[in-house]
């Protein structure tokens, strides 16, 4: 079952105090971004935050699951209504992964094209 566009919206309205967040989808699901930093994942209708040690600290009741068959682990967050709380949580997050890599331009062919 897909993520419903309106979910994802909601995430989005709700973390829109962290920063820039944006949505793209992918394989029928969604990636969240903050500022370019792909930071999350929904997918059927639950949020999934990568790990890192400051988000694990902040929120260690936040259960590991993958977000899908065969992927690795993320934070499964479970409240995401308290507005303030979970644009901490994400900000906190966000810091420790690294910046979005810089896409590079493309030369010409071989042909000089």
């Amino acid at each position: 079952m897909a993520s419903k566009t309106e979910y994802v919206q909601y995430i989005a309205d709700q973390l829109s105090g962290a920063g820039e967040i944006t949505y793209r989808k992918m394989f029928g699901e969604y990636g969240m971004y903050l500022d370019g930093k792909i930071f999350a994942l929904i997918c059927e209708d639950q949020l999934f935050v990568k790990i890192t040690e400051a988000g694990r600290k902040m929120r260690p009741e936040f259960p590991e699951a993958p977000p899908y068959e065969g992927a690795k682990n993320y934070l499964l967050v479970d409240d995401i209504d308290d507005k303030e709380a979970i644009v901490e949580f994400v900000i906190a997050t966000c810091t420790e992964l690294p910046a979005p890599k810089t896409k590079k331009q493309k030369g010409p062919g071989r042909n000089g094209i």
